[in-house]
């Protein structure tokens, strides 16, 4: 059984690693209205993509993909557990496979990892506690501890990190909620705050869904 630390790696980890070891050198898929995997009877339903918006059923929300991202969320579902975890949508803004001059790669991972995995865990707020673990592991620094963040209607635990990479620096923001027996966790990592919050603001939920051009 994994640790509480290393299960809420799972976003954490999943993101930083593709990125800096690369993924498997096959063109990535196209974006499309097909979902991105098949659903299982225990699990959320996966979204999918048409005219460039992702679209999820099961925790209501919507996200606008940014223009020229790789998508690299089919590549990712090997870190899913069936039935307990699963990646919903996983975007780099370069392949991870090609180095860039800074060596960072804005990314985004929004993944669903089932609540009784965390026993105790009460509020969205709570997962932070080992999910900040994870992030500093990595070389982060919490820059804001966990607050209340909205988006439209809807209420989320958001926490800040920034870390260091030689001449740059990466900021990473966190938000969760707790949705149907599901922790839902939206991470999003690029070079500096102002960039974070363009990300962030193509997120909304219920039926506040972001619109096709």
């Amino acid at each position: 059984m994994r640790s509480p630390v290393f299960q809420a790696a799972f976003t954490v980890a999943i993101l930083l690693l593709a990125s800096a070891a690369g993924l498997a050198q096959t063109p990535a898929p196209k974006s499309s209205s097909k979902p991105h995997s098949e659903s299982s009877a225990t699990g959320p339903d996966p979204g999918s993509v048409t005219s460039g918006v992702y679209r999820n059923p099961t925790f209501d929300f919507g996200y606008k993909l940014p223009a020229g991202w790789v998508d690299r969320t089919d590549r990712m579902q090997d870190v899913s557990e069936e039935g307990k975890s699963v990646v919903l949508l996983a975007l780099f803004e370069h392949p991870p496979e090609a180095a860039s001059e800074t060596g960072a790669n804005p990314a985004i991972v929004i993944a669903a990892e089932k609540a009784t995995a965390y026993p105790g865990l009460k509020t969205a707020a709570d997962y932070f506690e080992p999910l900040t673990a994870a992030s500093t592991a990595q070389g982060f620094k919490v820059v804001n501890e966990p607050y209340i963040y909205t988006r439209g209607e809807t209420n989320l635990a958001r926490s800040d990190f920034r870390k260091e990479a030689g001449k740059s620096s990466l900021n990473q923001s966190s938000l969760v909620l707790i949705r149907k027996g599901w922790i839902v966790s939206f991470t999003f990592i690029d070079t500096n705050e102002d960039a974070v919050e363009e990300l962030i603001e193509k997120l909304s939920f219920a039926g506040a869904a972001p619109r096709p051009k």
